[in-house]
């Protein structure tokens, strides 16, 4: 039997064989046209690159060129201030207050006038060169106007500029004593030698610099290298009070150039052929090499990673035997690594008053049981106590298992010291606090010792009186008679008493403590404090206590300096109330755990945009205030892990609200 031949098959083997050499020439020409793309786009990019590094450079140069600048006026600013500060309080000697001078141009070249004025504009001294006929500039004069009001130095706008001179600008400062206007300093610079002597010269070869005042006309030039090509600017204004001064910078440097010719482009074709050609040859080796250089590589930036951290590293393995140390740990503890490894416990570095924690700790990590973070302190060889911070965590291979367990350690001997002068700047403000608070409640004290004094002395008066009386007729006293007024006098002694030893507690530096006190045994104490200040305003004071208030554990001073000035500011605000409405209410309330305490008065409220503020440090609403009043009162709550709230009144007011864990979750936090 015949099979017969489709004469189409030989046709469409030739094709598909013409497909497959079409393939092999149309692979390799795809790759090379690729490579060529890439050798044109590479060049390209490098040169966006360069573009943008050079423009970088150049914003972070003329920041630092700004900065400069601005120093060296600050320095300058300084020193007037310091001979301004020096005039007001007493006459200075003309040689004298010439050699000030003199210093002071030796130290500022930028310097070209110094002059002294009296209140009256009358000049008393001047150095460097003459004054204008005409006086000082208006720019000068309107400067000096603000800088009046405002009672600090201010600069004028930059003035005298032409195509031929620099400009000039000038620093107004007045001269206070007592909030009395003394006169004033009028310090005149050079803008040109302030670029002259300030910006370096290999900034000023590459750069051309310019000063520019607020309608963008040159006041100061200096291009060493020639004018700018205008590919790289940047410009940066001067931060001085009262002028508008901008730098500007335009680099001398022109754009990057793509490759010069083609000859370079053939080259790096010729050569990566040669590479590909010699690629099956050094395949094997290159692997093999690259392979080990990896390791290498790779175990050498282990080791100087590990070796330039400052977090101690420690290693043991599952019986607590030490297997590496990197040397942060090492710097720490005092110790080299070739007496720690393969040390088991105790370790040469635990401080004796430690050992037992250290211990118990020891035999959890035996257990698998491990405290994933604490503070503890290390010993030094030399006896040096070292605090430090603690993180453990297990030590897992590839695989999953579990061969030991890895420690983070930090020196946290910084963190303690900033902690402690923390808390002394605290314990410092709240003392001064108490202070102020106390002389504004000095005349009240003056005026309420006053009453059981006078009433003591008419008391002891009256019985002196029956006592003469009694000598003079003959008859008989009886003890009865005297009972009454020496009771009463008694009674005022006790009443002054009490009011000195609140004052001689709120006012007595101490450190914290804390302790489980009640909130009506804390109002109490400063109860007498708070109803001279309402009844010096006209205010009536109010308090509420529900029975059966749990303790709280703080510090009593601390609780006792935050009502006091939650209740001052209170009364302070309802001084445009009318008076039968002036009520002040303190409230107290147990719920969840907390103990909140409210303080509660009728005046204007707090607005929004001043709410956002309330607490911040050196905020205050009133003309004499400090600011810091709020600030202490909430960090003296958060010391103790409460809150401090406010909230409107809604029949007129602001509510002040404060809570604290009642004694059970105090214990906790203690």
């Amino acid at each position: 039997m015949t099979i017969p031949i489709d004469p189409s098959l030989p046709e469409q083997r030739q094709r598909t064989r013409r497909a497959w050499r079409f393939m092999r020439w149309l692979v390799p020409m795809l790759l090379v046209l690729l490579f060529l793309a890439v050798l044109i786009w590479l060049p390209w990019q490098a040169r966006q690159m360069e573009s943008t590094e050079r423009q970088e450079q150049l914003i972070a140069d003329t920041l630092w060129v700004e900065q400069t600048l601005r120093f060296e006026l600050a320095r300058s600013e300084e020193a007037l201030s310091a001979l301004g500060a020096d005039l007001v309080v007493a006459p200075m000697a003309e040689a004298k207050l010439q050699a000030r001078f003199t210093q002071m141009f030796k130290n500022g070249p930028e310097l070209v006038r110094v002059v002294w004025t009296d209140a009256d504009g009358a000049v008393m001294a001047t150095h460097g060169s003459d004054l204008p006929a005409a006086g000082l500039p208006d720019t000068t004069l309107q400067a000096g106007e603000m800088a009046r009001s405002m009672r600090r130095g201010r600069y004028s706008e930059p003035y005298g500029a032409t195509p031929s001179t620099h400009g000039l600008i000038d620093l107004y400062l007045p001269l206070f004593r007592g909030g009395k206007f003394m006169g004033s300093l009028v310090a005149t610079y050079s803008l040109q030698v302030l670029l002259d002597e300030t910006v370096p010269w290999w900034f000023a070869q590459d750069n051309a610099l310019s000063l520019l005042d607020r309608n963008e006309l040159t006041v100061a030039r200096r291009a060493s290298g020639g004018p700018g090509r205008g590919v790289y600017t940047h410009q940066r204004e001067l931060d001085l009070p009262g002028a508008q001064l901008v730098l500007s910078t335009n680099s001398v440097k022109g754009a990057p150039r793509l490759l010069p010719n083609l000859l370079v482009g053939s080259v790096i074709v010729l050569a990566l052929g040669l590479l590909l050609s010699l690629a099956a040859l050094w395949r094997h080796i290159s692997r093999t090499l690259a392979a080990e250089r990896a390791l290498r590589q790779q175990m050498a930036f282990r080791t100087a990673m590990e070796n330039s951290l400052l977090t101690g590293l420690r290693a043991r393995d599952l019986e607590g035997r030490v297997t590496y140390v990197n040397r942060a740990f090492c710097q720490i503890v005092g110790l080299p690594a070739e007496e720690l490894i393969g040390k088991k416990p105790p370790m040469a570095y635990w401080a004796p008053e430690a050992t037992a924690e250290y211990e118990e700790r020891f035999q959890g990590i035996l257990s698998g049981k491990v405290t994933p973070q604490f503070e503890t302190v290390f010993q030094r060889s030399d006896g040096t106590r070292v605090p430090v911070l603690v993180f453990e965590s297990p030590l897992v291979e590839r695989n999953g298992r579990h061969t030991g367990w890895m420690s983070s350690v930090l020196d946290i001997t910084d963190r303690k010291r900033v902690e402690e002068l923390n808390r002394q700047q605290e314990e410092k403000l709240q003392t001064s606090a108490r202070l102020a608070t106390m002389g504004e409640l000095s005349s009240m004290l003056a005026h309420e010792l006053n009453q059981p004094l006078a009433a003591i002395s008419s008391y002891t008066a009256g019985a002196l009186n029956l006592l003469e009386r009694a000598a003079n007729t003959g008859e008989e006293l009886k003890p009865g008679m005297l009972r009454h007024p020496l009771e009463q006098a008694r009674q005022q002694a006790q009443r002054a008493g009490q009011i000195i030893r609140s004052v001689h507690e709120f006012v007595k530096k101490r450190e914290p403590v804390r302790e489980e006190v009640s909130i009506r045994s804390v109002i109490d104490g400063v109860r007498a404090l708070v109803e001279l200040q309402a009844r010096q305003a006209g205010v009536a004071l109010r308090v509420h206590l529900p029975p059966g208030l749990p303790p709280v554990l703080a510090d009593r001073l601390l609780l006792e300096q935050v009502l006091l000035n939650l209740t001052r500011n209170a009364i302070e605000a309802m001084q445009d109330t009318r008076p039968e409405q002036r009520v002040l209410r303190i409230e107290a309330d147990h719920e969840d755990g907390q103990v909140a305490v409210s303080v509660i008065d009728r005046g204007h409220g707090i607005s929004p945009e001043v709410a956002e503020r309330l607490f911040s440090p050196f905020y205050s609403t009133k003309a004499e205030g400090m600011g810091m009043g709020l600030s202490i009162c909430r960090t003296a709550i958060e010391f103790h892990g409460g809150t401090l709230t406010h909230a409107p009144h809604p029949v007129g007011g602001t509510v002040f609200t404060f809570s604290l864990p009642a004694q059970a979750a105090s214990r906790a936090l203690g």
